[in-house]
Parts: C-alpha cells; sequence; structure tokens
C-alpha cells in the first residue's frame, strides 16, 4: 500500500520553507471533480522498503470518482470521514524509479515500472512513493500509458476470468460492458484462456469488442441477452442492467455469476445490495456466485504482465488528459461511458 507522506503547503511560509516540491492534483473534501485542484505539494520520501517513482502516466478508475464525491458512505472510515486521509487520488501509475530505499533489491533508478499503490491514492502527481512489491518491470511493448491502464481494471478483470470463474478451454463466456476498463481487459483474459467470448456493449462499441477477440457481439440496446435462449458457463456482469434472476436464466445449471456491477447509485453502500441479494438467490442453486474485493498483489501484476508481453493482452485507450485536466478525466469517467480506459498522461515528466 502507498505510504506516501506529501503534505499540502499554501501561501508564504511555503515558499519560505525550503521544502522539494512538486505538482499534484489535490483533494481537499468531498464532492464533484470541480474540487480538485492542480497544486504545489511536498515531494514524497521514502521508507527502506519503498520506491520513489517519476510518474509518467496514471490511470483513472471509477473508484477515483467515487472517492472524489466521498462514496459509498460505508467506507469513509477507510479513506477519511470529513475528508481524504491521502489528499491526491490516483492509484495505477507507470514511471520510472527515481529512487530506492536502502532495502529495495528489485528495482534501479531508471527502471521503467507500473503499478498499483492500493485504495489510498497518490498517483496523480509528479511524484509517487510505493512498496516495491507494489511495481513490476513495464513491457517493453507497452506505452507508459498503456501500462497505466492496467492495474486495478486488470486485476479485477484476472480475477473474475480466471480465479473466481475458473475460465478453461471451451467453455462459453460472456461479459456484460465488454466495452468498459474492465470488460475490455475481461474478453481478452477470458479468449486467451481458450473460452468462447461473447461481448454485450453498446451500438458504437461493436467494432471495438470484436477487434479485441469477441466472437459474438450483442446490442444490449436491440436484444435482451436473457431471452436469447443461449446459456453461458461464466458470465461477468459489469453494468447490472439486468436483474439476477434474469442472469440466472443465461446461465448453464452449473454456470457462475460475477456480479461486479451495480455503482453507486446506492450511496451508503453502492452495490453492496446486489451483491448480498445475489448470495441469497443463489444459496440454494445448481449455480454458483462468486463476488470478491480485488488487491494488489505482485503475483497479479506479474501475470497480467505476462499475457500483454504474449500478446494475448493488449490495454484500451479511450482518452488521455494532461495533469491539469485532471478533474475533466475523472468527471468523463464519473458518466460511465468510457471505452477502455481513461488515462493522465505527464508525457514529459515532472516539471522543475
Amino acid at each position: 500500500m502507498i505510504t506516501t507522506q506529501t503534505r499540502v503547503h499554501e501561501g508564504p511560509a511555503a515558499a519560505g520553507a525550503n521544502l522539494i516540491t512538486m505538482k499534484a492534483i489535490v483533494q481537499n473534501g468531498y464532492g464533484s471533480a470541480e474540487l480538485l485542484e492542480l497544486r504545489d505539494i511536498e515531494k514524497p520520501t521514502i521508507a527502506a522498503n519503498e520506491v520513489l517513482l517519476r510518474v509518467r502516466a496514471a490511470g483513472v478508475n471509477p473508484a477515483d470518482w467515487a472517492i472524489v464525491g466521498g462514496l459509498p458512505y460505508i467506507a469513509r472510515p477507510i479513506y477519511g470521514m470529513g475528508k481524504p486521509k491521502n489528499p491526491v487520488r490516483g492509484t495505477d501509475v507507470a514511471g520510472e524509479v527515481e529512487a530506492v530505499g536502502a532495502s529495495v533489491t528489485r528495482f534501479r533508478p531508471g527502471d521503467p515500472v507500473f503499478g498499483w499503490s492500493g485504495n489510498l491514492g497518490g498517483a496523480f502527481a509528479e511524484y509517487v512513493s510505493l512498496t516495491e512489491d507494489a511495481l513490476v518491470p513495464k513491457p517493453a511493448n507497452l506505452t507508459f500509458e498503456q501500462a497505466a491502464a492496467i492495474p486495478m481494471a486488470g486485476t479485477v478483470a484476472l480475477l473474475a476470468v480466471r480465479d473466481h470463474g475458473k475460465v478453461r478451454a471451451g467453455q462459453k463466456v460472456l461479459v456484460n460492458g465488454a466495452s468498459g476498463g474492465i470488460g475490455t481487459f475481461a474478453v481478452q483474459i477470458a479468449k486467451s484462456l481458450g473460452a468462447e467470448v461473447t461481448g454485450v456493449c453498446s451500438t458504437r462499441n461493436l467494432d471495438l469488442v470484436r477487434s479485441i477477440g469477441a466472437e459474438h457481439v450483442i446490442d444490449y440496446t436491440k436484444v435482451d441477452f436473457t431471452r436469447t435462449g443461449q446459456s453461458y458457463d461464466f458470465i461477468l456482469d459489469n453494468v447490472a442492467n439486468r436483474s439476477l434472476s434474469d442472469l440466472r436464466r443465461a446461465l448453464t445449471p452449473k454456470g457462475t455469476l460475477v456480479p461486479n456491477g451495480g455503482g453507486f447509485d446506492h450511496r451508503w453502500v453502492a452495490s453492496g445490495g446486489r451483491l448480498i441479494g445475489a448470495k441469497l438467490l443463489f444459496a440454494f442453486a445448481s449455480q454458483n456466485v462468486q463476488t470478491f474485493i480485488a488487491s494488489s498483489k505482485l503475483q497479479n501484476l506479474v501475470a497480467l504482465s505476462e499475457l500483454i508481453e504474449a500478446v494475448k493482452v493488449t490495454p484500451v485507450i479511450d482518452r488521455t488528459y494532461p495533469l491539469s485536466e485532471t478533474p475533466k478525466a475523472i468527471a468523463y469517467v464519473g458518466q460511465g461511458h468510457a471505452r477502455g480506459k481513461v488515462v493522465i498522461s505527464l508525457a514529459g515528466g515532472a516539471t522543475s
């Protein structure tokens, strides 16, 4: 988990404090993305097991939008009651190692890497400090922007498809919300495991979903996939636009559902109610429902990196924004219509 020791300094006192500062997007309360500000804050220091990373790109996730708004309310004890414990958002990051702590053995200055800082943030800045085990080498066949798109969405897709869905060759897999950040990874991961993949998306995204390997695509604005008579061994539901009973109808008798969607319509518990409902509905069924909380484990990043190096998975990027336009990027992600991932690019690296 990130242990950034950044502090926000304002006014003349900060100017005379001889502090080494950096540019960062700062959040001092909860509300809309308009509250975020580009500010000068103290450059993070590192502990013995940490790496100081010069940020080249940072991925934007729906979770960033949610934390900006303080959602769900039940999670505020984790990331801060009246305001975030860490004022800098962003968890997915790619860049170059600037410095390493005394006990770090896997990296040295100049190494290109990417990783996931956990849930407290820090990536929307020129520098971030992370523990050594939160990072892996950046695949040579990726840009920094592509690498920054991987960690959270890629990990959720990997755990859903490989670990909880236990997808294997010859199975029929359906990804609802196939054109989103998690969906684009899930389609490719399921395909790499030998599954026959069906992607569900809107009309404008049909060609995109085909291009990443889906054998079949369904336009949800025209066809209800739960009423076609087709059944699937595994369904990853990223959007929750069909009832749990309908999803069960689209599963094989021993099929598995991962209900990952639900969003933050319920401001207190987000998708928690739907997940509990899924557990109850499937309690005595031959079908299976799997829920989980993704974690930034090193082995998952390594597995994703290997898939990418083998050209079995390629990150899909919708838009990139400069650091100064991070509020616009977060607001766009919050609308829920991104095609693949949205990334903050610090193409020129840190500013002096």
